[in-house]
C-alpha cells in the first residue's frame, strides 16, 4: 500500500541510514483506510550540507506522484547522521494535532 510505496521510493532515492514511516490518517478527519496523512523520519547522508528547506524539497520531489494521488499531508523530519545522534537523545517528536474537520480543537 502507500506506506510500502513511500518506503520504496525514499529508500531508493535517499539511501537512508534510518527511515521511519507512520500512517497518521487515523488522527485526522478522513475515512478509515484513506492513507492520506503520514509522518516520515529520514536520516540520510544526502542531507549533509543542505538546509532544512532543501531536505524537505528533496523528499517532496521523491514523493511527487504520491502527492498527486491522495497523499494529503506529510510531517517531515530530515536529519544527517550527526543530527540524528543528538535527536535520539531527546526521544523524537510528535506530529502537530489535527485542527481540521470534526477533530478541530
Amino acid at each position: 500500500m502507500r506506506n510500502q510505496r513511500l518506503n520504496d521510493k525514499l529508500s531508493k532515492e535517499l539511501s537512508p541510514i534510518f527511515l521511519h514511516i507512520e500512517d497518521e490518517s487515523g488522527n485526522h478527519s478522513v475515512p478509515a483506510g484513506s492513507e492520506s496523512h503520514f509522518k516520515v523520519v529520514v536520516v540520510s547522508p544526502v542531507f549533509e550540507g543542505l538546509a532544512k528547506i532543501a531536505r524537505h524539497q528533496k523528499i517532496y520531489a521523491v514523493l511527487a506522484d504520491e502527492l498527486k494521488s491522495g497523499l494529503h499531508a506529510l510531517s517531515i523530519r530530515a536529519y544527517t547522521a550527526a543530527e540524528w545522534d543528538k535527536e535520539k537523545k531527546h526521544g523524537g517528536y510528535d506530529s502537530p494535532e489535527c485542527l481540521g474537520g470534526s477533530k478541530k480543537g
